[in-house]
């Protein structure tokens, strides 16, 4: 497996860290932690473009360091800071080295890789929050950028009868699968693809991806939606959902619910149907 490049900033506002996360993330990093006030991304190295760096970066004058890691120490890395994520007596997330969860519905083992969706980003906690509120049970699902697969997974648990997991990145897969049978999961299946593009229709479409995938996808994502479906999508920045929103329009789709954590949204979208009604 191929190295990856670790640029470090370091003395980062909370805002700008969470801005920097997503205009990092469209240029193909998928790895992220944070500590204190400084911000670590990671990328695999055929994928990292300096140029591209620069570009974000000037933006807000901020400094960086560039290192290359071999992911055996990012595993590492994330096993020392990997500390469980708990969602009310709904969901607890953790690693296996951690103790078992007590008093609470549902409970995933993660393990840490360099794979984005550990459930401690704002956008995963969000998506995790509002799957609670949608009825999964004998649903079939599918998960647009998979990650570590902590969705899909809970997709599974909350009722789901069939679950697609697709993914562009290797390392997601890979880890997505561990995580699917550490969780004992027999419903889920994986693949790596670049696009939602499937001749199945689904009754939940979970996407937590950035702005610009979910707009080159938008017309994918609502055509494969069945009748009365809902489509769950995060990984946006408030800034981005009036964009969003007229995208949807035109697929005559609208936003139901809008969640909000720090500089973050979640969308709750569901099919727009107008009737023509007349008056005798």
């Amino acid at each position: 497996m191929e190295n990856s490049i670790q640029i470090t900033f370091p003395n980062l506002s909370v805002e700008t860290r969470e801005i920097l996360i997503a205009l990092l993330a469209n240029i193909g990093f998928n790895g992220f932690e944070e500590d204190n006030s400084d911000l670590k991304a990671f990328i695999q190295k055929s994928v990292f473009n300096e140029n591209e760096l620069v570009g974000i970066v000037n933006q807000f004058k901020v400094k960086y360091l560039i290192e290359e890691i071999e992911n055996i120490n990012w595993n590492k890395q994330w096993e020392s800071s990997f500390h469980p994520i708990r969602i009310a007596d709904f969901l607890e997330i953790r690693a296996n080295f951690h103790e078992p969860s007590q008093n609470v519905v549902h409970e995933i083992i993660i393990t840490p890789k360099m794979s984005f969706g550990t459930g401690h980003h704002a956008t995963t906690y969000m998506m995790l929050q509002q799957m609670k509120e949608i009825d999964f049970e004998n649903k079939s699902v599918l998960d647009f950028g998979t990650g570590t697969g902590i969705l899909a997974i809970l997709a599974e648990k909350l009722g789901a009868k069939e679950i697609l997991a697709i993914d562009n990145d290797e390392c997601c897969i890979e880890n997505s699968i561990e995580n699917v049978q550490s969780n004992c999961c027999s419903k889920i299946s994986i693949e790596k693809k670049y696009t939602p593009k499937s001749d199945q229709k689904f009754d939940i479409i979970l996407a937590n991806i950035n702005k610009n995938v979910i707009l080159e996808n938008i017309h994918l994502l609502t055509s494969q939606l069945n009748e009365k479906g809902i489509i769950l999508m995060s990984g946006l920045l408030e800034s981005d959902e009036m964009e969003l929103t007229q995208s949807l329009l035109k697929f005559n789709f609208v936003v139901t619910k809008s969640l909000k954590k720090l500089n973050w949204i979640c969308l709750v979208i569901e099919s727009h149907i107008v009737t023509n009604c007349k008056l005798n």
